[in-house]
C-alpha cells in the first residue's frame, strides 16, 4: 500500500471516529432530555395527586419507592421499544429485528437489555424519587465500572491516564454526595447506593454492547435493549416487587392507570428520548470503541441535573431540582475524569499542533 492509500485510509478512519464521538456525545444529551421528562411526568397526574401526594391507594413506603420506580422504568421503557418498533417499520427492517432475535448477537443485546433495563434502570428511577438528581454523577461512574470491568474479564489495559480519571471521578461523585445530605434528609444514602446498582448495571451493559452492535445494525439492536426492558419490567419486575410488598397491589392495575393517566404524554416524549440516547451510545461504542463510546455517553453526569432542573424546576415550577454551585462545578469536572476513564488526556487539548 502506497503512502497516499495510507493517508486516504488513515483520513476515513479519523472521519469516522469523530463522526462516532459526536454520536455517543448526542447520546449524553439525549440520556439527559430522558432523565428529565421522565423525572416530570412521575409529578404529574395521578403520579402527583395520588401516588405520591395523597396516596388514596394506601401503598406502602415499600410500594411508593420500588414499586412505582419500576413502573415509571416500565412504562417509558414500553413506549420507548413502540418508537423503536416504529422506526425499524418504517425502514423496513422489522424482519430483521425478528431473525437477529434467534442470533448470538441478538442473545446478547436480550442479556444487556435484561441487565441494563429492568434492573438498572428501576434503581435509576427508584434513586431519583429517593434524592432527586443528585444521584446522576453516582450514575455516571458505569463507565468507571466499566473500564474496570474491561480490565478484569477482558484483560483491557489501564494506563495512567484511566486511572487518574477513575480517581476523579471518585472524588467528584464523593463531593457531590457529601455535599447533598442537607438538602436531601436520609434518604439520600438510599438513593446513592441505588444509583451506584445502577452504575454497576450499565457498566456490564456498555462492556458487552460493543461485541453485539459490531454484528447487528445498531437501529436492531436497540430496538431488542428497549422492547426486552420494556417485557421484562412490566411481566417480571413489576409483579415480582408487588409480589415482595405483600399488600396485595395489582401490577397490572397499576399499569392500566399509568398508560391511560394524562401523565403518559410525558412518557411518550421521554421514551423516545431514551431510545435516541440507547442508540445514540451503541451506535457511538460501534464506531469509535466501547471505552470511548461510554466516556462520551458519561456527559450525562452534567446533561440530566441540567434538564431536570429544566423540566421540573424552570418549566415545572417545582423546588428542589437545582443543584448547587459546587455541586454543578464537580458534575463538570467528572466529565473530564469520564474522558479520562476512556484513555483521553486533557492536557492534550493544550498541546501545539505539530507541523
Amino acid at each position: 500500500m502506497n503512502s497516499n492509500a495510507i493517508a486516504a485510509k488513515k483520513k476515513v478512519d479519523s472521519a469516522f471516529m469523530k463522526k462516532g464521538v459526536i454520536i455517543a456525545i448526542m447520546s449524553g444529551v439525549t440520556y439527559g432530555l430522558y432523565t428529565g421528562f421522565l423525572t416530570w411526568g412521575m409529578t404529574q397526574g395521578y403520579w402527583g395527586s395520588e401516588w405520591y401526594g395523597a396516596n388514596t391507594a394506601g401503598l406502602s413506603t415499600f410500594a411508593i419507592t420500588y414499586v412505582l420506580a419500576a413502573l415509571g422504568s416500565g412504562v417509558n421503557d414500553t413506549l420507548s421499544g413502540i418508537w423503536m418498533l416504529i422506526k425499524c417499520g418504517i425502514k423496513g427492517e422489522l424482519g430483521d429485528f425478528a431473525r437477529c432475535l434467534k442470533t448470538k448477537p441478538g442473545l446478547v443485546m436480550i442479556i444487556c437489555a435484561i441487565i441494563g433495563g429492568p434492573i438498572a434502570s428501576t434503581a435509576y428511577v427508584a434513586a431519583l424519587q429517593l434524592a432527586g438528581s443528585i444521584i446522576v454523577p453516582f450514575a455516571a461512574l458505569n463507565a468507571t465500572i466499566g473500564a474496570i470491568i474491561g480490565r478484569i474479564v477482558f484483560k483491557q489495559k489501564l494506563t495512567p491516564v484511566m486511572i487518574g480519571g477513575i480517581i476523579v471521578c471518585l472524588i467528584c461523585a464523593t463531593v457531590i454526595g457529601g455535599t447533598s445530605f442537607d438538602g436531601f434528609g436520609g434518604t439520600t444514602m438510599i438513593g446513592i447506593l441505588l444509583a451506584l446498582v445502577c452504575a454497576l448495571g450499565w457498566g456490564i451493559e456498555g462492556a458487552v454492547a460493543g461485541f453485539g452492535t459490531t454484528l447487528i445494525e445498531y437501529n436492531i439492536g436497540i430496538t431488542i435493549r428497549q422492547v426486552t426492558s420494556g417485557i421484562g419490567n412490566m411481566l417480571i419486575v413489576l409483579p415480582l416487587l408487588c409480589l415482595i410488598d405483600g399488600n396485595g397491589v395489582n401490577p397490572f392495575g397499576l399499569l392500566a392507570t399509568a398508560f391511560t393517566d394524562s401523565s403518559v404524554i410525558f412518557f411518550v416524549i421521554s421514551g423516545l428520548f431514551a431510545g435516541l440516547s440507547f442508540g445514540f451510545w451503541y451506535k457511538g461504542a460501534s464506531m469509535c470503541g466501547a471505552a470511548l463510546g461510554m466516556t462520551c455517553n458519561g456527559s450525562y453526569a452534567f446533561w440530566a441535573p441540567f434538564f431536570t432542573w429544566v423540566c421540573c424546576g424552570v418549566l415545572g415550577g417545582m423546588e428542589g431540582y437545582a443543584l448547587s454551585a459546587i455541586q454543578w462545578i464537580f458534575a463538570a469536572i467528572m466529565i473530564i475524569g469520564i474522558a479520562m476513564v476512556g484513555d483521553i488526556n486533557p492536557l492534550s487539548v493544550f498541546k501545539k499542533k505539530e507541523a
